[in-house]
């Protein structure tokens, strides 16, 4: 698939770069000062950094590319992000760290074409990290080639996850890994951003991440970042990712493959609460 230019003659993933990086820095130097926090629903958190973040982002990309599709957590998100060329963008994931001064966050923005991402970025502004890729262009942290951990155990690994706002999709979650995979595996880190949590999957901080439910803006640069870096990403069942799976499962395919062997019958496997 060719990658579009847009008016400046700018690459998409150079915009997408850009719109990162200019929505990162505006979040890092709003991060010790007020935040205008409200919450959408329970435990779901917002902040007018968000929407000013997001504000500037869609801006760009509406400069750089006016007859596409703009999918905004905040400002959009019922737009469908599967059909034609549509940019979708998360100004502040982890923003329930971010609100409560917890520096793990990260700006996301990712082109898809009728599905099929193009294009990822997640930066993470705290620790100036810049994970990029491009379909069939390999995956990068800050310019430098990522893959997947090698580790071929669970009993050998680092495992990422976090919790969905749903009461029972949590419950499913804890159930099934202390009940099926908790025997079997290292330990378990719970990352308070989704995008970051399948980011260092990809890069291999981690050895695998795991999600019970997930929207497009969540993991449109994870999806591609973990294939380009030689991973398999899927939903909870095992069927490749696409921008609106239910829940994903981010790691290296023999390590995937032993999880689904792990929590084959598992209440987290079904359809998502």
């Amino acid at each position: 698939m060719s990658i579009p230019i847009g008016n400046s003659g700018k690459t998409a993933l150079e915009v997408a770069r850009e719109a990162a990086k200019l929505a990162g820095k505006l979040a890092k130097e709003r991060f010790e000062g007020e935040k205008g926090i409200r919450f959408k629903r329970p435990g779901d958190v917002v902040t007018d950094v968000d929407t000013e973040a997001e504000a500037l982002i869609l801006a760009l990309i509406q400069q750089e590319f006016p007859d596409h599709t703009l999918v905004g957590e905040e400002s959009a998100s019922d737009v469908r992000a599967d059909e034609g060329y549509a940019w979708i963008v998360d100004p502040v994931d982890g923003t329930r760290n971010y609100s409560v001064g917890l520096p793990i966050y990260s700006t996301v923005v990712g082109l898809a074409l009728d599905g099929e991402v193009l294009v990822g970025v997640n930066y993470d502004p705290e620790r100036d990290d810049l994970f990029e890729a491009q379909r069939g262009g390999g995956a990068y942290l800050n310019g430098k080639p990522i893959h997947v951990s090698k580790k071929t155990e669970l009993k050998d690994c680092i495992i990422g996850f976090d919790l969905p706002y749903s009461d029972v999709g949590a419950r499913y979650e804890l159930d099934m890994l202390a009940q099926a995979v908790w025997p079997n595996m290292g330990t378990v880190r719970s990352i308070g951003s989704s995008a970051l949590g399948i980011s260092y999957a990809a890069a291999g901080k981690t050895d695998m991440y795991f999600q019970h439910r997930l929207s497009p803006w969540d993991m449109v640069a994870g999806i591609l970042l973990v294939e380009e870096a030689g991973g398999v990403i899927t939903d909870r069942n095992g069927n490749r990712a696409t921008l609106y799976s239910d829940g994903i499962i981010a790691s290296n395919p023999s390590l995937h493959e032993e999880f689904l062997r792990l929590t084959e019958g598992a209440d987290w496997r079904l359809p998502a609460m």
